[in-house]
């Protein structure tokens, strides 16, 4: 899930947002405003209403936030790098570089996201019981009541076994624990998730037949996301299993034509060494060390009376923005960042001098190759 924007960074996490979280917020806001709110506490202006529900609907994707964080900041305190932390439309995820290195690690970083939701729904009761005793205003309390029941069902809902809920990790922790197989733990995690996702679609289809449309939709909606994700996360699994010991060098092609930064977008289109084969070139500034990332893509997108003006590195993507790797990492850690696509070509760095590029394909061919030419192997091995 790729963010839509990019609102900033908490403890240096990255803090993006997918567009649908505008639908579930409006949702959110709807709903309370002009259903539980008013049913609740009739009676009010409905400026009183609307606030408050919009206040609600912040804080509530605090908590989804606080949520993820949890699991970031754990998981970078076992060593693992976040790229960053997704909210979207059912939900949040913290989007790991690599998987945790034993089964404890695993269990701590699965087990603080809801425990963090549980502790933010017991607070939030709380709040609501104070502010009732006060005779506070009555939609505030609502919205806080509120609050705490959809946090504390949140975290009940995350811990059911079943990829890639957080119950998923946990189970996953524990079978990996018993068995001392990555792989092999994963594979049960992520057969509990399809199984839990067709459940819950079929449930959905049941309650749409009964004449409950929007509820029926909703858990439909939720099950084939469930079953997709634990579908994609156990093909994952099994090509880390193919790439175990594999390193980022048997992947890329080596020694890339490269593009000067300086050169114009139309000395780039019309250099006979652009034009064939390749759509992504890495671009070097004048000490020769890579700067960032060229597409044929962009290029085009250069008005045709402006390509003599403009150069290569006012439109490439930057370094910054680049995934880059050295060429002994693992590629089996490679795999949930690389994409397809010109534009998310990995640069391979080795002493901050270009050693190579890796693209989607690329990975996709030496994974062919290895399970052609090699017996199947197994992943992973039992934690320390």
């Amino acid at each position: 899930m790729r963010p839509t924007f990019v609102l900033g960074r908490i403890a240096g996490i990255r803090i993006g947002v997918h567009w649908s979280v505008l639908l579930v917020f409006a949702v959110i806001v709807l709903g309370l405003a002009q259903g539980r709110l008013p049913q609740a506490y009739p009676g009010h202006v409905w400026p009183v209403y609307w606030s408050v529900g919009f206040l609600a609907a912040v804080v509530f994707f605090a908590s989804l936030l606080a949520h993820e964080l949890a699991h970031a900041i754990l998981a970078r305190r076992g060593g693992i790098e976040v790229d960053d932390i997704v909210l979207w439309l059912l939900g949040g995820a913290a989007r790991l570089k690599t998987e945790a290195p034993n089964p404890a690690t695993e269990l701590r970083i699965a087990a603080v996201g809801p425990l963090v939701s549980l502790v933010l729904g017991g607070l939030f009761a709380l709040a609501a019981w104070l502010l009732d005793t006060a005779s506070a205003p009555g939609p505030a309390v609502e919205a806080l009541a509120w609050l705490a029941a959809i946090n504390i069902l949140l975290a009940v809902f995350n811990v059911i076994p079943a990829a890639p809920l957080d119950g998923g990790r946990l189970l996953r922790a524990f079978l990996w624990w018993r068995t001392g197989d990555r792989l092999r733990a994963t594979a049960g995690a992520t057969a509990a998730g399809r199984a839990f996702g067709w459940f819950l679609t079929v449930v959905g289809l049941l309650l749409f037949a009964r004449g409950d449309v929007a509820g029926g939709l909703w858990l439909v909606m939720v099950g084939w996301f469930l079953a997709t994700a634990a579908t994609v996360e156990g093909q994952q699994a099994q090509l880390r299993g193919v790439l175990a010991g594999v390193p980022v060098r048997q992947a890329m092609t080596a020694d890339p034509v490269t593009v000067p930064a300086g050169l114009t977008i139309a000395g780039f289109l019309a250099g006979p060494r652009y034009r064939y084969r390749h759509s992504a070139f890495p671009v070097t500034g004048g000490d020769s060390a890579p700067v960032g990332l060229m597409t044929l893509d962009l290029a085009d997108r250069v008005p045709e009376d402006r390509r003599d003006a403009v150069t290569v590195e006012q439109v490439m993507v930057p370094l910054s923005r680049v995934v880059v790797v050295g060429p002994d990492d693992p590629l089996a850690d490679l795999l949930p960042r690389v994409q397809p696509g010109a534009e998310h070509r990995v640069l391979v760095l080795e002493e901050d001098r270009l050693a190579g590029i890796v693209s989607a394909s690329d990975v996709s061919r030496t994974v062919t190759w290895l399970m052609t030419t090699t017996p199947r192997r197994r992943g992973g091995g039992r934690g320390a």
